[in-house]
């Protein structure tokens, strides 16, 4: 988990995380133990899996291969925070979930609750809309349409691909957790408008 200190005077439990996941393509340098196919994103590289909070602040990342799906993914992202998920307290309003049509909310709750069993008392998923064609029509617009609370990920996944050494992945390994600092520091960077041209 990566936190953020003096950033803000936010509590240290967050009401809201919007979940995504980024395939990125690898480089020649990567291994083939490193590389997947991601049929949906049709990228032969790596996938990152990032949680923010509302203010688009990095809060949980993950990567794996890009063949792993988008539920299998978060479930080992939560587990390898699965702390943070058990020192919350139940009387505190539970952490909303949001997620888009990628994730399966009834398939995350089996799987997560046979690594936590009181996790759904403290959590909660929430599926984000996804506006058909004949809504966009409706207003007018064409493309992406901004859903709202869901282009907080969006723009962090865009921040993510204006930064030159996150483009493609060059970690020879994608569990050497270079990609995972690199993208970490690249949110922090992009925040401070220092590194990444936004």
């Amino acid at each position: 988990m990566v936190e953020f200190e003096n950033r803000s005077k936010k509590s240290k439990w967050t009401t809201l995380l919007i979940i995504d996941s980024q395939a990125v393509k690898n480089t020649c340098n990567a291994s083939v133990e490193s590389k997947g196919f991601c049929f949906y994103k049709s990228t032969n590289g790596i996938k990152r899996h990032l949680a923010v909070e509302t203010l688009g602040l990095t809060f949980l990342t993950h990567c794996t291969k890009a063949n792993l799906s988008d539920d299998k993914g978060l479930i080992e992202m939560f587990s390898n925070n699965i702390d943070y998920f058990k020192s919350k307290p139940v009387n505190i309003p539970k952490i909303t979930i949001l997620i888009d049509n990628g994730y399966h909310p009834e398939k995350l709750k089996e799987e997560l609750e046979q690594i936590y069993p009181q996790i759904m008392t403290k959590i909660r998923f929430k599926l984000s809309p996804k506006p058909s064609k004949v809504d966009k029509k409706k207003l007018g617009k064409t493309g992406f349409v901004p859903v709202k609370a869901r282009w907080v990920i969006e723009r962090s996944n865009s921040w993510m691909e204006r930064c030159k050494s996150l483009v493609k992945n060059f970690e020879r390994d994608y569990t050497s957790g270079g990609n995972l600092r690199l993208y970490n520091r690249a949110v922090e960077r992009t925040l401070d408008r220092s590194d990444c041209q936004t």
